[in-house]
């Protein structure tokens, strides 16, 4: 089971001095756009062991993402680790509506609005075809639905790992780790 702290905790264990390894596992381009003022980017598609037991130097390891999904799935994916990762409730949003410090910058479409978008396209684009050119496009739809229904029971999208590597999604970020003041 995943460890959680909420980011007021999170905060509270900050301001008191204490050593506080925080990575976002958001792309790229989600994290130029909002992130925790001290966080170190390592999107969930490129995260190690080895560049986990990077961030942390030994101590606990803290993860954030926009919502917890993302969190969650990187907390699991370093489990088999002997580092000691806690997933922060509700995200970088939760951080944020907290009122807590946040570096923001340019805006990005979020990953989860960019499957949307690229299913309902796929979607529409296979049944239009479907009916105006052959029957065999609604293989797209089915396809589609297929994939969105093994999303949703593995709870791993494979168009949102294909949209992380896209170029937009790569973009550097505007602010390195804790390089920037915070903005409210």
């Amino acid at each position: 089971m995943t460890r959680t702290i909420l980011p007021q905790e999170l905060a509270r264990l900050k301001a008191a001095g204490q050593p506080v390894p925080l990575i976002d596992v958001r792309t790229p381009a989600e994290f130029r756009e909002m992130h925790v003022d001290f966080a170190q980017n390592i999107p969930l598609d490129r995260l190690t062991s080895a560049a986990a037991q990077q961030a942390c130097e030994g101590r606990t390891l803290y993860v954030i993402c926009r919502s917890g999904g993302r969190g969650k799935q990187a907390c699991e994916r370093l489990a088999a680790t002997a580092l000691d990762i806690v997933n922060v409730e509700g995200g970088t949003l939760a951080w944020s509506e907290a009122g807590l410090p946040v570096v923001r910058g340019k805006k990005a479409i979020s990953l989860e609005r960019q499957v949307r978008i690229a299913a309902g396209l796929l979607v529409l684009a296979g049944s239009l075809l479907a009916l105006t050119v052959h029957p065999y496009f609604a293989g797209i739809a089915a396809f589609v639905g297929a994939g969105l229904t093994f999303a949703g029971v593995t709870d791993t999208c494979g168009m949102a790992m294909l949209l992380a590597k896209m170029p937009w999604n790569q973009a550097a970020p505007s602010c390195c780790s804790g390089g920037c003041g915070p903005t409210a």
